[in-house]
């Protein structure tokens, strides 16, 4: 049974009607609103890995006086580590990953769910989401996308995240933080974090789904250890484009046209220049096209078969 743990947070309660249950977002504690309050010096960084044995006396057992909240993916409760930082400890029940392909084969209908899925949730986060200011995840990766036993999609892991107030979509950091393989290069160049940043990790996603290999890959040689860089300049040729299709996909599950038209948008995602990305509303609306194109296509080669 997987847990997650969100580091050095106190809680202070909303109300019912502030909340809006955005099915994208993965919100473990149902109307609490989590804010850093710990003293600099005590806190634990974030790439922190901790035992079942102390998360155990963290929260005295998983006590159900520690519990705060629970959801559809699992529970969270309140614990205090032994330097007195407070924390919340998430245990996840039955949940997949994206870069979990190999375990639960996904066909390409699925894929497209899933990234139509976790498309709406940045999209949410983009547009005001339910704090009234944008946000920017900041580390959105294919590990931080969440499928239940019907390959919803949700997004988790807010540790990094950072609110983008109007007038200030632009936030200057002397420190680049998320993970190597995502990272947006105008970001890692400059230290310049935008909303793009996590447009450009959403296009590493894509990539992950369509080609299912992993978004580096240290097996690899040295040229082909990057996802991006290893098929980026191939996305829109279509004869060249067919060799990174992931073989696992059965040929009868996708149209060529929705496979280029998603390696279309993954290609424009990941581009250098954050302003030629395209913002995350429209990923979800040409994600909607291709669904709907990709199932359309598939009805007529049934209906075909079935003719012949």
């Amino acid at each position: 049974m997987p847990f997650g743990l969100v580091s050095a947070w106190n809680k202070r309660r909303r109300s019912k009607s502030q909340d809006h249950t955005d099915p994208w977002v993965y919100k473990p504690v149902e109307f609490w609103q989590l804010e850093d309050q710990t003293p600099q010096r005590t806190k634990r960084h974030h790439g922190s890995v901790f035992t079942l044995r102390e998360m155990e006396e963290a929260t005295n057992s998983f006590s159900e006086e520690n519990l705060l909240g629970k959801g559809g993916f699992g529970r969270v409760y309140r614990g205090t580590l032994q330097s007195g930082e407070v924390c919340s400890a998430s245990f996840f029940l039955n949940i997949r990953y994206i870069n979990g392909i190999g375990e639960a084969k996904m066909d390409w209908p699925t894929r497209l769910k899933v990234a139509l899925g976790a498309a709406k949730g940045l999209a949410y986060l983009h547009s005001s989401s339910s704090v009234g200011i944008p946000i920017v995840h900041r580390d959105f990766k294919s590990t931080n996308v969440l499928l239940n036993a019907n390959f919803e999609a949700k997004i988790s892991d807010f540790g990094l995240a950072k609110l983008m107030p109007e007038g200030h979509e632009t936030h200057v950091t002397a420190r680049v933080l998320g993970t190597f393989g995502y990272f947006d290069p105008e970001y890692t160049s400059t230290g310049k974090l935008t909303l793009q940043s996590d447009v450009y990790a959403f296009g590493v996603v894509l990539l992950e789904l369509l080609t299912g290999r992993r978004a580096v890959d240290l097996n690899q040689g040295p040229n082909d250890q990057n996802l991006v860089l290893q098929v980026r300049h191939i996305l829109n040729d279509r004869k060249k484009m067919r060799k990174v299709i992931d073989p696992e996909l059965s040929r009868s599950s996708y149209t060529l046209e929705s496979i280029a038209m998603f390696a279309n948008l993954a290609s424009r995602c990941v581009r250098t220049e954050s302003s030629e990305r395209p913002p995350m509303a429209e990923c979800v609306k040409e994600l909607q096209v291709i669904i709907h194109i990709n199932s359309k296509g598939m009805s007529m080669a049934m209906h075909t078969l079935r003719m012949i």
